[in-house]
Parts: structure tokens; sequence; C-alpha cells
């Protein structure tokens, strides 16, 4: 390995330690808490090192919202695939296969919420210098949308345009998951607004 490629590694490995730790310390006590000051002395860095990597709590943030994503988008496919391979061969494409995916795909994106909530935020509620429906809207977040349309386009419904379909889909689970959190829904009815969204939403 060159001393250039040893350079690189290192430096990737701690960004990627700036990140977790950024990530674990939100989860425990809130983005509030999170300051370069605090990273420097959790990770052992001088807060010049954390310039160097990031030029401040914005780019962290972004950061973890792409990590987000990633990890957001593989728990949807992965859902929607175990979905299907129960549902067994012939059946997937039936309309209880079909919703059994949907419905799936529902509850791993309000699971997700609810167990990452600082990194839910840092996706969708912190200005973490990301764009999003534009051209210049990272890979990441591309993805997250496409895991979700790639299960949706099926339940659009004739004439409805997948996408647009897949927006307002998303738009309601995210609307489920804010108002969950903040207490302004019973946590007893989760599954049940589950089912009521599949149901109404998804055309089969």
């Amino acid at each position: 390995m060159s001393v250039q490629e040893r350079k690189q590694r290192e430096r990737a490995e701690r960004e990627r330690l700036i990140v977790a730790t950024a990530r674990e310390l939100a989860e425990e006590q809130g983005w509030d808490a999170v300051t370069t000051r605090r990273l420097a002395e959790r990770i052992e860095y001088s807060q010049p090192v954390l310039y160097s990597h990031f030029r401040g709590k914005r780019e962290i943030i972004g950061a973890v919202a792409l990590q987000g994503a990633a990890e957001l988008a593989a728990e949807l496919r992965g859902a929607s695939a175990e979905a299907e391979a129960e549902a067994g061969v012939g059946a997937s494409a039936s309309v209880e296969g079909v919703r059994g995916r949907v419905t799936a795909l529902a509850r791993a994106y309000l699971d997700f919420a609810e167990r990452n909530p600082a990194v839910y935020d840092a996706m969708f509620q912190l200005d973490g210098g990301l764009a999003f429906a534009a051209e210049d809207t990272p890979e990441a977040l591309k993805d997250g949308f496409a895991a979700l349309l790639e299960t949706l386009r099926d339940v659009a419904g004739e004439g409805v345009e997948p996408g647009l379909f897949t927006e307002v889909f998303w738009a309601s689970l995210h609307g489920l998951a804010t108002l969950t959190r903040a207490g302004r829904l019973p946590v007893g009815d989760a599954e049940r607004r589950v089912v009521l969204l599949v149901s109404r939403l998804a055309v089969v």
C-alpha cells in the first residue's frame, strides 16, 4: 500500500468515526448536544482535525442523513423481498401478495423512524445541506426514494404516475412517523393505521 493510499484510508476511517460518534451522541442526547467540541472530546481529536473533514455541524448532519438513507433503502428492500418470499411463487403476484409487500414496506419505514429518531431527524427535519427532488440530489437520497418506488409502482393505480403516488404514500408514512413520535397519535392504533393506509391507497 502506498503512502497516499494509507492516508486516504486513514482519512476515511476518521470520517466514519466522526459520523458514528455524532450519530451516537444525537441518539443519546439529541442534536443540540452535538457540537464540534463535544465530538472532539469523545473521539480524542482536535477540533481542527474535525474541521478538516467537515466544515461544521451542518455537514455532519448531512453525512448522517446520507448514511441513514442508505440504511433505510436496504431495510425497505429487505422487508419487501421477505414478504414476497413468504407469499411464495405465484402468490406474490396476487392481491394479497402485493398488499403484503406494501404493508411490509410501510411497517419497515415506520419501524426505522421509531428506532432511529436522531437519524430520521437528520434525514427529514434538520438542515444537512442536502438537496431533495433536484438534479443535484445525492444518490443515497435518490436510492431511498427508489426503494419505495420499486414496490409502490405496482399499486399506484391506472392512470396514476408511480412517482407521484410514491410521494403521496411517503408523505403519509412520514406524517404517521412524526405525529406518533410527537405523541399526537395513540400508539396502540399504529398497526390499524398501516392497514388502513395500505387498503385505501394501494390499488391492486
